[in-house]
């Protein structure tokens, strides 16, 4: 399943937020209520690059995934272009 970070702003009063969703869907205004906001714009999140410490580590959402990204681990890198390298192999 992919994973999203979608950017929201509303029409009526102009507030923005972002919501991360398994979709790039609608969302309503936490602000006024104005129900059915599309996102202008959507991240993809579905595979990410974390740092922890020296290593690079990739992350995917997987299809189970829900309520949250719930990412697993495909593989830990010295670099982040090595990171960049394995998931541009498809």
């Amino acid at each position: 399943m992919a994973w999203f970070r979608n950017h929201y702003e509303c029409p009526r009063c102009e507030g923005e937020w972002q919501g991360e969703w398994s979709s790039m869907c609608d969302d309503d205004c936490a602000l006024c209520g104005m129900r059915h906001v599309s996102p202008y714009e959507s991240d993809d999140l579905t595979t990410v690059i974390e740092r922890l410490g020296t290593e690079f580590i990739v992350l995917w959402s997987p299809e189970t995934a829900e309520h949250d990204a719930a990412y697993r681990e495909l593989g830990r890198f010295p670099t982040r272009s090595q990171a960049e390298a394995f998931l541009a192999v498809d």
